[in-house]
């Protein structure tokens, strides 16, 4: 049949008005016909909601961008195959989701808008179970990769170094999801800090968040030896081979991790082409990866490496680097100016993100060269920090990008623990 978007729209706005009420009753109807799908979610439950609606969301607000949809179905249903999501789950899904919509949505329900919505969410699921098909019969759902070496650079940070148990494909700018065995079925991404090497290892940046389970249990309780399952390479900020117009990296915090593997990356092709990387920390200690990143400058003439410190006091300002910039990075990067010939990357924190997107678009540099996963990784709701609010797509001000696909319409993709977000994964 022929949906009409408006009846999907009209009946998922009446859900959003009580999402707490609607989520619970979805799941509760859920487990109640299958007790048998409750294996497939994490222990805390709170981040589904969040999963669910936004997922939900896509499918009313995007029949309108069928590609759009598409492509954001298909990066869900390759996701689901690391949570044991199989075929059979999802009409049981379905069952509760029409239940869920009828109850919630009764004022508007009607027969066409139950024909309207089953019919989307069996389009969904060919989308999702073929795409799952089509990468299971390139790749496997996890890699179980061996912690090699554990740098703890501080109290809440540590550089772990991983050996996967296969060749893990990635290009560099790319996260990969990350589970421990302290915190079975939450997912949580974090940026790989190399370009591919031929030993195959990986290196992580990591900062446990206050509440942070998988950060936390990476940082604080994971050594050599230990095992850790990964996931398939997600993520765009990746560098456009057309292109060859000089570089500007932003990286806030751990968002250093994709600037430093595009760096790497640069200097691996011997392709010349000058790069600024800003690198944002709180003060001078903060400056975790300082030591190789000045390693790396003073090898390839092209890098340029600019610490930026928005909390320091004045003689940290003034200290072994007179004329340091200081300050927020958005505001340094107007300072400076000159951007306009570049392509941009920026990797952090969200507010810092979508500040420094915005102050790039003021100094005249188009959306469509500056690069960021933000939008994706806000799919990816965490236990580790805040859930964003589900708003109708194209309505964020993404920059050329999106993270990883956090939950599904089955809303049987679980547990993800959040790079960040409506935080980012470069906070832990």
């Amino acid at each position: 049949m022929s949906l009409d978007p408006r009846i999907l729209k009209e009946s998922f706005s009446r859900l959003e008005n009580e999402p707490g009420k609607a989520a619970g009753y979805f799941y509760g109807r859920l487990f109640a016909e299958n007790p048998r799908l409750r294996a497939l979610f994490p222990p805390a439950m709170g981040a589904q909601c969040d999963r669910l609606f936004h997922a939900l969301g896509r499918i009313a607000w995007s029949q309108d961008s069928p590609d759009e949809l598409s492509a954001y179905l298909a990066r869900l249903g390759r996701d689901h195959r690391r949570f044991g999501v199989l075929p059979e789950h999802y009409p049981a899904v379905g069952a509760a989701l029409i239940a869920t919509l009828r109850t919630f949505a009764a004022e508007v329900w009607s027969a066409e808008a139950e024909a309207a919505w089953s019919a989307a969410y069996r389009s969904a699921c060919d989308t999702m179970i073929a795409a799952a098909e089509r990468d299971a019969a390139t790749a496997p759902p996890w890699w179980v990769a061996e912690v090699v070496e554990h740098d703890r650079r501080a109290a809440d940070l540590a550089v772990l170094t991983l050996r996967p148990d296969a060749s893990l494909p990635y290009t560099a700018g790319q996260y990969v999801p990350v589970q421990t065995a302290r915190w079975p079925r939450v997912w949580r991404p974090y940026s790989i800090a190399n370009a591919p090497r031929p030993d195959g290892l990986l290196s992580l940046h990591v900062r446990a968040l206050p509440a942070g389970w998988v950060s936390g249990a990476l940082v604080r309780h994971t050594r050599p030896g230990d095992t850790v399952l990964l996931g398939p390479a997600m993520g765009t900020m990746t560098l456009d081979p057309d292109s060859d117009r000089d570089l500007l990296l932003v990286a806030g915090g751990t968002g250093l991790a994709p600037a430093k593997a595009l760096v790497e990356q640069l200097a691996a092709s011997g392709h010349r082409r000058d790069v600024h990387l800003l690198m944002g920390a709180r003060t001078a200690r903060d400056l975790y990866d300082l030591a190789d990143l000045r390693r790396l400058e003073s090898e390839h003439p092209w890098l340029k490496v600019v610490p930026v410190l928005s909390d320091a006091p004045d003689g940290e300002r003034d200290g072994d680097v007179p004329h340091r910039p200081h300050g927020p990075l958005p505001d340094v990067l107007e300072r400076l100016g000159g951007w306009d010939g570049h392509d941009a990357y920026v990797a952090g924190p969200a507010p810092m993100v979508r500040r420094t997107v915005t102050a790039l678009q003021r100094l005249g540099l188009p959306l469509t060269r500056v690069h960021h996963d933000l939008l994706r990784a806000e799919e990816i709701p965490s236990p580790d920090g805040p859930r964003p609010r589900v708003q109708p797509p194209g309505q964020a001000g993404s920059a050329g990008s999106a993270g990883s696909a956090g939950s599904a319409v089955s809303t049987v993709s679980t547990g993800s623990g959040g790079t960040g977000v409506a935080r980012q994964r470069h906070g832990g």
